[in-house]
């Protein structure tokens, strides 16, 4: 994983391939239904590519339909950070890592609840961690209160 220490240009070309610098470096787009995790549905914890942060759980990931993996939050607060990005003639939201800066994807507030918002992301500029399997499948598998019943997500 990353040390955190600041990254050359050259650093991030030899850490990355051709595709991932181009979305996590120079802010591209990989095509619907082409990234690895668009349909993906096991559990763990995306981090992002660059770095190694933890940014969403497998169990905030649903299908929008859109073909790019979708989350309707942020494994916490300080996880992403968001810019206006005005390219393309329209008016959208970008997210990127907060630790490495990298471009993730884009926020839409039409996403399912309890959140409402669809943070469209870049699967090349994620990284599923299923060591991380267990924490997550542990959150989503608590019983449910009112029955004694287990959740099935």
């Amino acid at each position: 994983m990353d040390d955190g220490s600041p990254k050359t240009d050259a650093d991030w070309r030899e850490l990355l391939s051709s595709e991932e610098y181009r979305v996590l470096r120079e802010q591209g787009t990989e095509a619907a239904f082409s990234g690895k995790y668009w349909d993906e549905k096991r559990p763990g914890i995306y981090r992002c590519r660059g770095c190694g942060s933890l940014l969403f759980t497998a169990s905030a990931k649903y299908d929008s339909g859109t073909g790019w993996p979708s989350f309707y939050e942020t494994v916490n607060n300080d996880a992403v950070k968001t810019e206006a990005d005005k390219s393309l003639f329209m008016a959208r939201t970008e997210v990127h890592c907060s630790r490495c800066s990298g471009h993730l994807g884009h926020l839409f507030p039409d996403g399912p609840q309890p959140t409402g918002l669809r943070y469209c992301v870049n699967s090349c500029s994620l990284e599923l961690d299923q060591t991380e399997a267990s924490r997550d499948s542990l959150s989503r598998d608590e019983p449910n209160s009112s029955s004694g019943e287990v959740s099935d997500g």
